[in-house]
């Protein structure tokens, strides 16, 4: 067995340890605990509905006991996730997690705003990136080579499906993961009215694209 973190992919026996990555993690790249006491909500807009809806682009950092300390998940296609999403995810959440009914003040409201409108996900700016993933490590796994491992192996996926370019959005003061972003060659995207957020795409060719 192996004693060093190695990345695999995703098993339905990692769902609880992806669960944690995503909430410690959840929050400008820190723990959301406090912010998000739910510690269900954000994995069930982040990270579940890929794990259901496409395993087979979910990859996972084992830390060689068979413990997941991180991941990353994708789509192929954005807007056919999203209609999944819509029409497969989401009922599954309705009970527990209902539909906001006036504009969304708290943090937990925001986050059920999103998960009740998967439709942003779909941006034209973005229409030549069709792919969009999520990726996360827990703190004492990253800076250490593995987050760039884990998206070498969805790039390639994602290019073995011919799927040309990928996209992702992410918090813009979330500045250690711009950094770790514009290592592994993602580039910004122009989005107008992107607000706080900023979105990055690269061509799905594994490996950093050249300066």
């Amino acid at each position: 067995m192996p004693t060093s973190p190695f990345v695999r992919r995703y098993r339905p026996g990692d769902r609880a340890a992806v669960f944690n990555v995503c909430v410690r993690t959840g929050y400008e790249g820190g723990d959301s605990r406090e912010i998000y006491p739910d510690l269900e909500l954000l994995p069930n807009i982040f990270a579940a509905p890929y794990l259901e809806l496409e395993p087979d682009l979910a990859f996972v950092l084992d830390d060689g006991r068979g413990e997941a300390v991180g991941y990353i998940v994708g789509t192929a296609d954005t807007p056919r996730f999203t209609e999944a999403f819509r029409d497969e995810w989401l009922p599954r959440l309705t009970d527990r997690y209902p539909a906001p009914t006036t504009p969304p003040t708290t943090p937990t409201e925001k986050m059920l705003a999103l998960m009740h409108t998967p439709e942003r996900m779909v941006v034209p700016e973005l229409a030549d990136h069709p792919a969009h993933l999520h990726v996360d490590l827990l703190p004492g796994q990253q800076r250490r080579g593995h987050g760039r491992t884990l998206m070498n192996a969805l790039l390639a996926a994602l290019h073995a499906k011919a799927v040309p370019a990928v996209h992702l959005c992410m918090s813009t003061a979330n500045r250690p993961a711009r950094a770790f972003y514009d290592r592994v060659g993602f580039r910004e995207l122009d989005v107008p009215g992107s607000g706080s957020s900023t979105y990055l795409g690269r061509p799905t060719e594994p490996g950093p694209l050249p300066e």
